[in-house]
């Protein structure tokens, strides 16, 4: 029947540039043999073979279109776009029950989880509000995302850093999280530097964060310094999107005179843009004056002040600064009795004397430092030889 041909799908017709998909969709149409095989092979290769219900249905969850995307930026939708998007489920669905009794126990063993349960109508609400919640498209299952060439990429592995695995700063993350909190609630928040020596824990703490948070609706746009100019079109690709977004810029430092620094000034107190409720800048710096300080500064006197007042100018556009100060001898060693009791790993006076040993030789003590020599240590142990560095 023509109303369940897959390949007059309006709404959903994006599902059709997956692979298995449009294989899926030949054998629906063909009906034949070769076609079914082919079918077969493209749901193995998919991973999708002992469940092609569920690889289904997640494909008509992430497809981003008009009806995904309206839903999230809670638009009306119309009833003419609704209708058109229950037609699609209905002749979808009604494709999938052609093979259930061709493969019950290859291809349509399962069932339908939600929000794909009930009549077409139910689903379409429950598919609604899901998207109200929980954005569309990629923003559904990836977390953190990059800035390349005008668009938003996913990143496909994100750190796995947990605050657990964070040693000591207590208060400085206790502040960040109260920031992060006010945001992914809709209270008063403030876009936020972290900054302090290298190794202390900075850009670590933001993932962190993010994985802590991200099922409830947060995500991550990291943006290098050199696409800082873009802030007012990364906003407006996300403006109507219902997730909150950090947009993070890692270890910022700016010349006196780059123009990039204008443009994060209008982005960190408004402009004619203006500030987005779903988005907050957050950057790290190795120095609490973000805008380096040229030797020339200091040859005339009459503009020290000057000088100084526009170094610090862009660093007070921040709402919340947050210092990560460098570890000291008994700090450092907390922390590596802290991580090696995570690995299982005796803490005796040899270990944290060689624990001390590496930091010096090393150039310095930091959580980083610390971390490093527990895996080193952790796999030593596993290999049963003796640390050796």
């Amino acid at each position: 029947m023509e109303e369940e041909n897959i390949r007059l799908l309006t709404v959903l017709g994006g599902i059709l540039n997956d692979g298995a998909v449009s294989a899926f969709a030949d054998a629906c149409e063909k009906g034949d043999d070769a076609s079914f095989c082919k079918l077969v092979a493209a749901a193995m290769a998919a991973g999708a073979e002992s469940n092609f219900i569920d690889f289904i249905c997640k494909k008509i969850l992430e497809d981003e279109n008009a009806f995904s995307i309206k839903c999230a930026s809670d638009k009306s939708i119309s009833p003419y776009l609704k209708r058109a998007y229950v037609r699609d489920l209905k002749i979808i669905f009604g494709c999938l029950q052609k093979f259930e009794n061709r493969a019950p126990e290859l291809l349509c063993t399962g069932k339908a989880a939600a929000p794909f349960e009930g009549t077409f109508e139910e689903q379409c609400e429950a598919l609604e509000n899901f998207y109200k919640k929980y954005g569309y498209g990629m923003f559904i299952d990836n977390r953190a995302f990059g800035y390349e060439n005008g668009r938003l990429v996913p990143v496909s592995n994100p750190s796995s850093v947990t605050l657990d695995d964070l040693k000591c700063y207590e208060q400085e993350k206790a502040t960040i999280n109260s920031n992060i909190v006010n945001f992914m609630s809709g209270l008063p928040f403030g876009n936020m530097l972290l900054y302090g020596d290298r190794g202390t824990g900075k850009s670590s703490t933001i993932h962190a964060m993010l994985n802590r948070y991200w099922e409830d609706g947060l995500r991550l746009i990291e943006l290098n310094k050199e696409n800082m100019l873009d802030l007012p079109k990364i906003r407006q690709l996300i403006i109507e999107n219902p997730l909150k977004f950090i947009i993070f810029i890692d270890d910022l430092s700016l010349n006196e005179n780059d123009d990039k620094i204008s443009g994060l000034k209008a982005a960190l107190e408004g402009s004619v843009a203006g500030n987005t409720a779903n988005t907050m800048i957050v950057a790290t710096s190795n120095r609490r004056h973000i805008v380096k300080e040229n030797f020339s500064d200091r040859e005339n006197s009459v503009h020290v002040n000057d000088s100084l007042q526009e170094q610090l100018s862009l660093s007070d556009r921040f709402g919340i600064t947050v210092l990560f100060s460098s570890t000291g001898k008994t700090q450092y060693l907390d922390i590596v009795k802290s991580l090696a009791a995570d690995e299982s790993l005796e803490c005796d006076d040899g270990l944290l004397a060689l624990a001390e040993r590496w930091a010096l030789t090393k150039g310095g003590r930091s959580p980083r430092r610390a971390r490093q020599f527990i895996d080193i240590a952790v796999s030593c142990k596993k290999r049963g030889v003796e640390i050796d560095f």
